[in-house]
C-alpha cells in the first residue's frame, strides 16, 4: 500500500505572459512521480494536459491553450498528491489579428471575419473588413444618443474607414468611460501597428522565411514534373494543351472583332487628327504673330505663345509641324539676342534689368543672362569711377570754385558709388533668392541656379571688393598719394598737388566718406567687404590730426607778431591767452574727427601715431616758448610801440615810460618772465587738460618736456635780468667804499651812513620800482637775488680788509646793519649768511657807548631815508598779511 504524498505546488512559470500556444516551463514541488502520475494541468482555466511533457518532480513543459481568463493560476493534479496550488500566475495576451489585405508569411484564420457568401450585406467592400477594435483596448459602448452625436458632428462619421471619419465621435461612442492610462496604451498600440506596416515586405519575408522555402520547394517540384512530362509527351503535355486552347481562343476573338476594331481605329485616328488641327491652328500664324509682337514690345505675349508651342510641338515628328516650329525657334533666338543686348545696355534701371532677365529666363536663354548682367554692371561702375577721376584731373587748371578740386572729386565719386551700388547689390540679392526669375523658370532651373549661386558667391564678393578697392584707391590717390604703391600711381594718381588740404577740408572729406560707409552698411553688405573703407577713414583721420596740429604750429609761430606789450594788472600781455585759445580752437575742430563712429577704431590705436601726435604737441608748446625767447631778445629798434595805449586802471604802468611809450630790454625781459610764470602755473596745465579731454596719449610726456623747456627759458631770462641789474650795483660798492682815499685803519668817528650805500639802496629801489611796475609777483624773486649779490660782495670786501680801527669797525658795522635791516624782507638764507660773515670779520663792540652810538646812527639813517625805504616796508606788510 503506497504512502500518500504532498499535493503539488507551482512556484514559478517562464515566461509569465504570452499569447495562446506559447511554450512555457512550469517549476515547483511534488509535480508527480512520473508521466503517468500527472493527471491534470490547467493554465488560466484551460486544460493543457494534452501538450504537457513531464520532465521531473519539479519541472513540466507545456503550451498555453485558448484560455477563458486573461490572467489565472497554474493548477497541477497528480494521482499521488491530488489537486495542487500555485503561488504564481500567468497573463494571457491577445494575439494580433491580421486583416485580409495585410501581408503575412503564414496562413490566417479567417473565422473572425465575415463570409461574403453568406452575409446579407453583400455590398461591403473588402477595404471595410478591418479589425473591430483598432485601438486594441476594451470597448465600452456609451449611452449617448445617436441623434445628438449627429448634431454635434454634422457631416462626419464614426466609421474609421470613411473619408469623413471623426476621431472625437468614435471615442465618445466606444470609449467614453475609458481611463487615461488605457488611452495611453491605445496610442502605444497604434504606434506599434504603424511601425509594423512601415517595415515593408522584407520584415514579412524574414518572419516567414521557412514558409517561403517550402513554397519554393513545392514550385520547383511542380516545375520539374511538368518538364519531365513535356519531354516524354510533347503533344500531349498539360502545358501544351493549355497553350493550344489559349491560342485558338485569341484567334477566334480577333476574327470576330477585326472589322469592328479596324473601323473604330480609323474613326479615332481621323477624329484625333481633326482635333489636333483645330487645337493648334495658331502654329501656322505664330511666326508672323511673334514678329508683330516683338515690334510692339509685347514680349509677354510672345513668351506665352512660345511656351504653348514648345509644349505641343517641341518633340513632334510631323514634318509640317517641324517646319513651322523651326521657324518659331529662329524668331525666338533673334528675340533672345535682342533682349540680351537690351539687358547689357548701360545705364539701365533695376526694374528694366529684372524684366529682361525674366524674359530671357522664360525663353530658356543659354548660359546665365542674370550673371552676365551683374558682370556688365560691375564693369560699368568701375568705368564710371575712373571716368570721374579723369574728368577732374583734366579740369584741374580751369577749376575756380571755393571748394578745393580734390574735395569736390571725392564728393562726386562717393555720390556716384551710392547711386550705382545699391541697384547692383539688389540685383545680386534678387539673383540669389530667385526673385529675378518667373515661377516656371524657377521650378525648372532651381537646382541648376542654386549650384551657380554657390559657385559665384566668391566671384561676386571679389566684384564688390574690387569696387570698394577702386573707390578707396582713387580717394587715396587724391588725398593720400604716398599710401598707394608706385605701380598704381598712373591709374589712381596723377593729381598736381600745389598745396596740402587743410584740416577743415579733410574733416569735411571724412564726414562724406563716413556717410558713404553708413549708406553701404544699410544695404546689409558684409563688414568684411567694407573694411578697406574703414582703413581709409582711419588713415584720413590720422592725417587730419597731423595736418591740423602742423597748421596750429604755424599759427603759433606768427603769434609773436601779435604781441602788443600791453600789460594788465597781473603783469600779463594777451599772448598767453591767444596761445591757449589757438590750441583750444584747433582741438575743437578735431572733435568730430577724434570721435569714434560705430565700427571705427581710435585714432591713437597705433603706437606710431601716438608718438607723432605727442611730438607735434610738444613742438607746438616749444614753438611758443621759442617765440617768447625771441620777444625777450628783440632789439629796441624792432619793437613796434605805435599801437601801445595807456591802461587808465593802472596809472603806474611802465612808470615814466608813458611819455615816449618806449620799452627797454629790461622791461621786455620782465614782461616775458611774467608771462612765463603764468604759463607754468595756468596755461600749460589747462592745455594738458584739453589734450586729455580729447583722448591724446602721452600727456605726461608732453607736460614734462614742455615744462622743462619753459623753466629753462624762465631761468635763463631771469639770470639775464639779474645780471643786467645786479652787476652795476655790485660793481659800484668797492669804488664807493674807498672814495676819497678812505681807510678803515684811520678814519674819523662815524656820523652816519656814507653815500655809496645810500646810492646802492637807491639803485635797489629803482629795480624794485621797475619790477613792481610790470609784475608785483616778480618783486620778491628779483630783489632777493639782487640782495644776495650785494650782500655777498659786501661780505667779500669786509673779509679783504686786513685790520680795522675802532672808528672803522664802528663805521663798517653801521653800514652793514643799515643795509641788512633795510632789505630784511628780501633776505634769504644765503644773504643772511653773507651779512653774518661780514659782521664776523669786524672787531666786536667793546663799550656800551659804541653800541648806543650805533643804534642812534641807525635810527637817524632810517628816519632820514624813510620815504625812500617805504617800498620795503610796504613789501614787509604785504608779506605779513599773506
Amino acid at each position: 500500500m503506497s504512502r500518500s504524498r504532498q499535493p503539488p505546488l507551482v512556484t514559478g512559470i517562464s515566461p509569465n505572459e504570452g499569447i495562446p500556444w506559447t511554450k512555457v516551463t512550469i517549476r515547483g514541488e511534488n509535480l508527480g512521480t512520473g508521466p503517468t502520475d500527472l493527471i491534470g494541468l490547467t493554465i488560466c482555466g484551460h486544460n493543457c494536459l494534452l501538450t504537457a511533457e513531464w520532465m521531473s518532480a519539479s519541472k513540466i513543459v507545456c503550451r498555453v491553450g485558448q484560455a477563458k481568463n486573461d490572467k489565472g493560476d497554474i493548477i497541477v493534479t497528480t494521482k499521488s498528491g491530488g489537486r495542487g496550488t500555485s503561488t504564481v500566475s500567468f497573463k494571457l495576451l491577445k494575439p494580433e489579428k491580421i486583416g485580409l489585405l495585410d501581408q503575412s508569411a503564414v496562413w490566417v484564420d479567417e473565422m473572425n471575419y465575415y463570409d461574403m457568401r453568406t452575409d446579407r450585406n453583400k455590398g461591403i467592400p473588402p477595404l471595410s473588413l478591418r479589425p473591430a477594435n483598432p485601438l486594441g483596448i476594451e470597448i465600452e459602448k456609451s449611452k449617448f444618443p445617436q441623434k445628438d452625436l449627429e448634431m454635434l458632428f454634422p457631416g462626419m462619421s464614426a466609421d474609421f474607414t470613411s473619408e469623413n471619419f471623426s476621431a472625437a465621435w468614435y471615442l465618445i461612442e466606444n470609449h467614453s468611460s475609458t481611463s487615461f492610462e488605457q488611452l495611453k496604451m491605445a496610442v502605444t498600440n497604434l504606434k506599434r501597428q504603424a511601425n509594423k506596416k512601415s517595415e515593408g515586405s522584407l520584415a514579412y519575408v524574414k518572419g516567414g522565411l521557412s514558409t517561403f522555402f517550402e513554397a519554393q520547394d513545392a514550385l520547383s517540384a511542380i516545375h520539374q514534373k511538368l518538364e519531365a512530362d513535356g519531354t516524354e509527351k510533347v503533344e500531349g503535355s498539360m502545358t501544351q494543351k493549355l497553350e493550344n486552347v489559349l491560342n485558338r481562343a485569341s484567334n477566334t476573338a480577333d476574327t470576330l472583332f477585326q472589322e469592328v476594331l479596324g473601323r473604330k481605329d480609323k474613326a479615332d485616328s481621323t477624329r484625333n487628327a481633326l482635333n489636333v488641327l483645330q487645337r493648334f491652328k495658331f502654329l501656322f500664324n505664330l511666326p508672323l504673330n511673334i514678329e508683330r509682337n516683338i515690334q510692339k514690345g509685347d514680349y509677354d505675349v510672345v513668351i506665352n505663345d512660345y511656351e504653348k508651342a514648345k509644349s505641343l510641338f517641341g518633340k513632334t515628328e510631323v514634318q509640317v509641324f517641324k517646319k513651322y516650329y523651326a521657324e518659331v525657334e529662329t524668331r525666338i533666338e533673334a528675340l533672345r539676342e535682342l533682349l540680351l543686348a537690351k539687358l547689357l545696355e548701360t545705364p539701365s534701371t533695376l526694374h528694366d534689368q529684372k524684366r529682361y532677365i525674366r524674359y530671357l529666363s522664360d525663353l530658356h536663354a543659354p548660359g546665365d543672362p542674370a550673371w552676365q548682367c551683374i558682370g556688365a554692371q560691375h564693369r560699368w561702375i568701375l568705368q564710371l569711377m575712373h571716368s570721374c577721376k579723369e574728368g577732374y584731373v583734366q579740369d584741374l587748371k580751369a577749376w575756380r570754385y571755393k571748394t578745393p578740386h580734390r574735395v569736390a572729386f571725392v564728393v562726386k565719386l562717393t555720390k556716384l558709388v551710392l547711386s550705382q551700388l545699391p541697384n547692383f547689390w539688389k540685383l545680386w540679392i534678387s539673383y540669389v533668392n530667385g526673385s529675378l526669375f518667373s515661377e516656371t523658370a524657377e521650378k525648372s532651373g532651381q537646382i541648376e541656379r542654386s549650384k551657380n549661386v554657390r559657385q559665384r558667391q566668391n566671384d561676386f564678393k571679389k566684384m564688390i571688393q574690387e569696387v570698394m578697392q577702386c573707390l578707396v584707391k582713387l580717394i587715396r590717390g587724391a588725398l593720400l598719394p604716398l599710401s598707394i604703391p608706385e605701380c598704381g600711381v598712373r591709374q589712381y594718381g596723377g593729381w598736381e598737388v600745389k598745396s596740402e588740404l587743410s584740416g577743415q577740408w579733410l574733416a569735411h572729406v571724412i564726414q562724406t566718406i563716413r556717410h558713404t560707409y553708413e549708406s553701404l552698411t544699410a544695404l546689409e553688405i558684409p563688414n568684411d567687404m567694407l573694411q578697406t573703407i574703414q582703413d581709409l577713414i582711419l588713415d584720413l583721420r590720422v592725417r587730419c590730426v597731423m595736418v591740423t596740429l602742423q597748421h596750429t604750429a604755424e599759427e603759433i609761430k606768427r603769434l609773436a607778431e601779435k604781441e602788443d606789450w600791453i600789460v594788465d594788472n597781473e603783469g600779463l600781455t594777451s599772448l598767453p591767452c591767444q596761445f591757449e585759445q589757438c590750441i583750444v580752437h584747433s582741438l575743437q575742430s578735431l572733435k568730430g574727427v577724434l570721435e569714434c563712429k560705430p565700427g571705427e577704431a581710435s585714432v591713437f590705436q597705433q603706437p606710431r601715431t601716438q608718438e607723432d601726435v605727442c611730438q607735434l604737441s610738444i613742438n607746438i608748446l616749444q614753438i611758443f616758448i621759442y617765440c617768447l625767447e625771441q620777444l625777450s631778445t628783440k632789439p629796441d629798434a624792432d619793437v613796434d610801440t605805435t599801437h601801445l595805449s595807456v591802461d587808465v586802471s593802472s596809472p603806474d604802468l611802465f612808470g615814466s615810460i608813458h611819455e615816449d611809450f618806449s620799452l627797454t630790454s629790461e622791461q621786455r625781459l620782465l614782461i616775458v618772465l611774467s608771462n612765463c610764470c603764468y604759463l607754468e602755473r595756468h596755461t600749460f596745465l589747462n592745455i594738458a587738460e584739453h589734450f586729455e579731454k580729447h583722448n591724446f596719449q602721452g600727456i605726461e610726456k608732453i607736460t614734462q618736456v614742455s615744462m622743462a623747456s619753459l623753466k629753462e627759458l624762465d631761468q635763463r631770462l631771469f639770470e639775464n635780468y639779474i645780471e643786467l641789474k645786479a652787476d652795476p650795483i655790485v660793481g659800484s660798492l668797492e669804488p664807493g667804499i674807498y672814495a676819497g682815499y678812505f681807510d678803515w685803519k684811520d678814519c674819523l668817528p662815524p656820523t652816519g651812513v656814507r653815500n655809496y650805500l645810500k646810492e646802492a639802496l637807491v639803485n635797489i629801489i629803482a629795480v624794485h620800482a621797475e619790477v613792481f611796475t610790470i609784475s608785483k609777483e616778480l618783486v620778491p624773486r628779483v630783489l632777493s637775488r639782487v640782495v644776495e649779490a650785494v650782500s655777498e660782495e659786501l661780505s667779500r670786501l669786509m673779509q679783504c680788509v686786513s685790520s680795522f680801527s675802532k672808528n672803522g669797525a664802528l663805521q663798517a658795522r653801521l653800514e652793514i646793519c643799515a643795509l641788512r635791516d633795510t632789505v630784511a624782507v628780501h633776505l634769504t638764507p644765503e644773504s643772511k649768511s653773507s651779512f653774518k660773515q661780514a659782521l664776523e670779520a669786524l672787531p666786536q663792540l667793546s663799550s656800551g657807548a659804541d653800541k648806543k652810538l650805533l643804534e642812534e646812527l641807525l635810527n637817524k639813517f632810517k628816519s632820514s631815508m624813510h620815504l625812500q625805504l617805504a617800498c620795503f616796508q610796504a613789501a614787509a606788510s604785504t608779506v605779513m598779511k599773506t
